[in-house]
């Protein structure tokens, strides 16, 4: 849901009914993970997508009904060998999708309304809904913040503190489960993912009836470019398109102008060793070292191998890196922390223009993002989907990639 909030949060302003369909769980080759939302308002109008197509029209009808009758409902969706022609994944996946309808009338609308307005402000925040359990709780909601603030269904705020939970209303009256339900949505929102949560209906942490989806909405992350090349230019756009939010850094003023990088959120005149000691990062930042030029290049990544960021890359010939990694060992970074370093930078495409060598990067980041090999699919035999290389989907899994 969070993923469309843009619009979605247009639509509540607005004042219009809609009902949304967001993936809860997937298996096997589904094209789209947990989070993924299409949503219905009630002039029909359509937007988002669950399956990239396979079963648009069968969860476009789930929303339909959902506006009508106002039940909240799981559905399961997977390939039918029998009828390859019936509703389902031809991929050979299976996704289950939660629909909910939001109407003006409803007693959970203003929680919705206030985690879509902070989501298309692009603060963090975590929905956490209940996807299969009890009847009475099913589509019931919380909004949960940083902080711990949370504000739920059928109530005004709960504010959560050293001490404990307060709160109206909830989960369905139940202050435990709202206690628990805060803390572990807290803890994917920390790690930034969206998954499952299997928790008892007293609030304890273990299976026993109560399912919840917690979509994650967190700051796009981070990607530093350093050193204002013509190369940076084609990888800012690439950069952007993944999603990123993209600065460049440079201590030449001549080079680093709006005029050359014009798609870039952020233009920093500075020495990129000096600017990456101040700034903010965490371990979803990218830093894309282009200068190959070592009185930039070595200073700067004395600091950025030592920071727990998800990617240090740096350009240049096979011979300049070597003689960069002699002057960091000189420096004093170890084998462990020289590792980190993908250099040259990219995978191998056989990539010449500006353009070409801005894939190559992203690929890479990609790759190391998600856990892929960089090989062919073809022949290869591996899985086209991987769960965020490896991690578990629930506050375990957040916990580790929080870790």
């Amino acid at each position: 849901m969070l993923d469309i909030a843009d619009e979605l949060n247009r639509w509540a302003e607005e004042g219009r009914d809609f009902a949304v369909a967001t993936v809860v769980s997937v298996g096997g080759s589904a094209p789209r993970g947990p989070g993924a939302a299409l949503a219905v308002d009630s002039g029909g109008t359509a937007v988002g997508s669950v399956s990239g197509g396979c079963v648009e029209g069968a969860v476009y009808d789930l929303c339909v009904q959902a506006l009508q009758d106002g039940r909240t409902v799981l559905e399961r969706f997977g390939y039918s060998d029998e009828d390859a022609f019936a509703v389902g994944l031809t991929c050979g996946g299976v996704i289950e999708v939660l629909v909910t309808p939001v109407r003006a009338d409803a007693p959970e609308r203003p929680v919705y309304a206030a985690a879509l307005a902070v989501a298309s402000r692009g603060e963090a925040a975590a929905v956490a809904r209940v996807a299969r359990g009890p009847v009475e709780l099913l589509g019931r909601v919380l909004l949960v913040r940083p902080d711990g603030s949370s504000g739920s269904s059928g109530a005004s705020t709960s504010y959560v503190g050293g001490s404990g939970v307060s709160h109206e209303g909830g989960l369905g009256g139940r202050p435990e489960l709202d206690r628990t339900a805060v803390a572990e949505a807290r803890a994917l929102l920390a790690a930034g993912r969206t998954g499952t949560l299997e928790l008892s209906e007293d609030g304890a942490r273990c299976p026993g009836g109560v399912t919840l989806l917690v979509e994650s909405s967190v700051p796009p992350p981070r990607m530093i470019v350093f050193g204002a090349v013509d190369f940076a230019t084609a990888l800012v756009r690439v950069g952007r398109f993944l999603g990123y939010h993209v600065t460049v850094c440079d201590a030449r003023p001549v080079f680093a102008t709006r005029v050359r990088f014009p798609d870039a959120d952020e233009i920093v005149v500075d020495w990129p060793h000096r600017y990456l000691r101040r700034t903010v990062t965490d371990d979803r930042t990218v830093l894309c070292v282009l200068t190959h030029d070592a009185k930039f290049d070595v200073p700067l990544l004395e600091v950025a191998l030592r920071m727990p960021v998800a990617f240090v890359g740096a350009m240049g010939s096979r011979r300049t890196h070597e003689d960069r990694a002699r002057r960091l060992r000189e420096v004093g970074l170890g084998e462990r922390e020289l590792a980190r370093l993908r250099s040259p930078i990219g995978l191998d495409l056989g990539a010449r223009t500006p353009e070409e060598t801005a894939l190559s990067i992203a690929a890479e980041i990609v790759a190391a993002r998600e856990g892929g090999t960089g090989a062919p699919l073809t022949g290869s035999g591996t899985p086209i989907h991987r769960d965020g290389g490896g991690r578990g989907t629930g506050a375990e899994g957040a916990r580790e990639a929080a870790a």
